[in-house]
């Protein structure tokens, strides 16, 4: 019988001396690049997981991705394992898909909701872990994050029928659950934020300077009080 693992934030991140591999979900984003160069500055093996989805950011997204991994290269991290969970057959014309009606700037945090995201996004990578003796995978949702799939009830939930169907026992770990992004950036000083995207409509392989993630992301670095390193194609 399995017994599905509690899934809050560990008390210390990144652990001192951590003896079993980690994988992390990353995007080309700051908070998981930040979550994911941390660990593999203590972790005996980190394997960095991104899911394909077919959504249109996802080529520049992962131009930053591959950038940030080179820049943050140690010994313990693995190549990029990728896996495909498409969802053009689901989203139809969501903007998401076509990038028509990119919520701008300004817009509530409502308007940039993926239906089913991190159900997309976690199934196949927790099968992964499952597969390859991984026994934790880590996440970078923050405190502010008012989705109903990014709740302690979802991870719990979710991560335990999967667990359950493959008779497992994959943890699920969320450091930053109760940081605001401002701290993320604080924490991420010593890497190179400047190959992240938080860009839901590039320009020229960067970031737009309207849509509404690249207005959290100039909010952010202000509100930390860090000079954002990001190439925007258009001011405020």
């Amino acid at each position: 019988m399995t017994h599905d693992p509690p899934h809050s934030p560990p008390a210390a991140w990144p652990p001192l001396a951590p003896a079993a591999p980690l994988a992390v979900l990353v995007s080309g984003g700051l908070d998981s690049a930040v979550l994911l160069a941390e660990a593999a500055r203590t972790y005996p093996a980190v394997h960095p997981v991104y899911v394909r989805t077919g959504i249109a950011w996802e080529e520049v997204e992962r131009l930053h991705l591959d950038r940030f991994l080179a820049a943050v290269r140690t010994p313990a991290l693995r190549p990029l394992v990728v896996l495909s969970q498409p969802v053009t057959d689901l989203y139809g014309d969501h903007w998401s898909l076509t990038g028509v009606g990119v919520p701008a700037a300004g817009t509530p945090d409502e308007d940039v909701f993926l239906p089913g995201r991190n159900v997309l996004l976690l199934v196949k990578p927790l099968l992964w872990c499952h597969m390859h003796g991984v026994p934790e995978i880590a996440l970078a949702p923050l405190a502010v994050n008012p989705f109903p799939d990014a709740t302690d009830e979802f991870f719990d939930q979710f991560s335990g029928a999967v667990n359950r169907s493959v008779g497992g026992r994959v943890r699920v770990i969320r450091p930053y659950s109760a940081l605001h992004k401002t701290e993320v950036i604080r924490r991420g000083l010593r890497f190179p934020l400047e190959h992240t995207l938080s860009c839901i409509r590039p320009a020229a392989n960067g970031h737009c300077g309207a849509c509404s993630k690249c207005h959290e992301r100039r909010v952010a670095f202000r509100e930390a009080g860090v000079a954002d390193p990001t190439s925007y194609a258009a001011n405020p």
